[in-house]
């Protein structure tokens, strides 16, 4: 009998022993994860992964340089046709740069400027006043039959920024004895329909300090052709100078654009004074590149 008593005291001993490891080992009602507690655009993503890498990624700061060490410099301006092949990450759908400028200043990351100097300072709201246009008709009233004016607002198209300027000064750095260049600014080009049909040339829309634009640019992608995943950004696209351009003014004593210099014959059918001018353009591009060749003695 006795035995018997002490093998039912074991059994309940073991018994009340197991209860209490299960209820410290269950976990708290608070602590346990649902599948409806992971946020919505941590499980519905257009990828296999989510991307981070540019992000995420640390902007290389460029080489500091002192005056005393430049024994040469140029100022350059030039212009990027978005319509040729090289430059056509610029007009992508959904990673092109108007959009990225735009979404810096709307963020209140960068700043814009009314002038090439970057002196003038533009509000954000004057922006956005000069990438919208407004269109007059007149329409005819149903009730009244009168006519009467309707004011149209109608956003800048992306579509028809088919043009950039890029300020850069080209300078020859005694310290490191090479020839390199620094971008300054970009300014996208546009022109309406009235002012193609009045002959009104394409005139920058706004100036952004580069400067100030490499690290918000560099958590922007750009489209790669050959890898959608490749992790290249605005800044590094400009960095590298990966796009196609042709010189549209050097510095010079009268301020003279080349178009300036070459004054088309209104006889000329065959455009001659725009080749002359792009002739020009490589000529310059030429004497940039063997500039640092010719301080060699070989």
């Amino acid at each position: 009998m006795k035995s018997f008593f002490n093998f039912l005291s074991l059994v309940l001993f073991l018994g009340f022993s197991c209860q209490a490891i299960a209820q410290v080992q269950k976990p708290a009602a608070e602590d346990v994860k649902t599948e409806s507690s992971v946020p919505s655009e941590d499980i519905f993503i257009d990828d296999i992964v989510a991307k981070r890498i540019v992000v995420e990624n640390k902007l290389m700061v460029q080489q500091p340089i002192r005056e005393a060490d430049i024994a040469w410099e140029k100022r350059i301006q030039r212009v990027i046709d978005s319509r040729e092949k090289l430059n056509l990450p610029f007009r992508s759908q959904e990673l092109n740069l108007f959009k990225t400028l735009q979404t810096m200043i709307n963020n209140g990351d960068i700043t814009g400027f009314s002038d090439e100097y970057f002196k003038n300072v533009l509000k954000p709201e004057e922006i956005s006043a000069k990438m919208t246009k407004m269109d007059t008709s007149m329409t005819l009233d149903p009730d009244t039959y009168e006519e009467k004016i309707v004011v149209a607002k109608n956003d800048i198209n992306w579509e028809d920024i088919n043009q950039y300027r890029v300020k850069e000064v080209w300078y020859f750095d005694r310290q490191r004895s090479v020839m390199d260049v620094r971008i300054l600014g970009i300014a996208p080009i546009y022109q309406s329909m009235k002012d193609k049909e009045a002959g009104i040339p394409p005139t920058p829309l706004f100036w952004v300090y580069y400067p100030e634009c490499r690290t918000p640019m560099s958590k922007f992608r750009v489209f790669n052709e050959d890898n959608d995943i490749a992790p290249m950004t605005w800044t590094d696209l400009f960095d590298t100078r990966i796009f196609s351009s042709y010189i549209y003014k050097r510095s010079n004593v009268l301020d003279y654009r080349l178009k300036d210099f070459f004054v088309p014959d209104p006889d000329d059918t065959e455009n001659r004074s725009g080749i002359d001018m792009l002739l020009f353009s490589e000529k310059i591009k030429n004497e940039l590149l063997n500039f640092e060749h010719d301080l060699w003695e070989y």
